[in-house]
């Protein structure tokens, strides 16, 4: 079964937005932090934002003012509003719990940001 299912990625041009989702299995979004990773090839993946209890969310310098992590627990899932995306933004993008104990990553999705 399926517990994390991320989409929403594509190709934009700097400047564009992108909204990704991230859908889970039942509870998971509600009981845990969430956050949303990325990956470029040869690269370590890193957490570019989370959300915690209340709402509240950080994020990683390279993103601040321009991502918008946020979550519905009614439907288990979270989401990552991009906007003013630059090239260095590419990577895959994946969601999970934030914690010592992560889940089986997902597929990622692919965000391109070329001209």
């Amino acid at each position: 079964q399926v517990q994390l299912a991320e989409s929403g990625g594509g190709e934009v041009q700097p400047g564009g937005s992108l909204r990704l989702s991230c859908a889970t299995s039942g509870s998971i979004v509600s009981i845990n932090a969430m956050g949303w990773y990325r990956q470029v090839p040869g690269q370590q993946r890193e957490l570019v934002a989370d959300i915690i209890d209340g709402g509240s969310a950080n994020y990683a310098e390279s993103v601040k003012g321009r991502f918008t992590i946020s979550r519905d627990n009614a439907e288990n899932t979270i989401y990552l509003q991009m906007n003013s995306l630059k090239p260095e933004d590419t990577a895959v993008y994946y969601c999970n719990i934030v914690g010592p104990v992560l889940l089986p990553w997902g597929q990622g999705t692919q965000v391109t940001v070329s001209s």
